[in-house]
C-alpha cells in the first residue's frame, strides 16, 4: 500500500528524556519514515511504509522501552 500515518497514544512520558527514549526505541525500525512526539499530548504521529512495518510494531517497540503505547484509529 505504501506510506501510512497513524497516531500512537503513549502513557508514561513525563519529560524530554522520555521523548528521547521513545526516539531511541524506534530509531532502528525498518520502514519508519518519521515520528513526531508530542509530550504535552502524550502521543506520537508516525509515518511508515506498511510493506515493511506496522503501527502495532512501532507501538510494541515503545512498550518495550517502558511506556504504554496504544495505536488509535486516527
Amino acid at each position: 500500500m505504501g506510506n501510512q500515518t497513524r497516531i500512537i497514544k503513549i502513557d508514561g512520558m513525563t519529560c524530554g528524556g522520555c521523548v528521547a527514549s521513545v526516539h531511541n526505541a524506534t530509531a532502528d525500525i525498518d520502514g519508519l519514515d518519521d515520528i513526531s512526539i508530542e509530550l504535552a499530548d502524550n502521543q506520537a504521529t508516525v509515518t511508515f511504509d506498511d510493506s515493511k512495518t506496522s503501527a502495532e510494531t512501532i507501538a510494541a517497540a515503545i512498550d518495550d522501552a517502558g511506556f504504554d503505547a496504544t495505536v488509535t484509529n486516527a
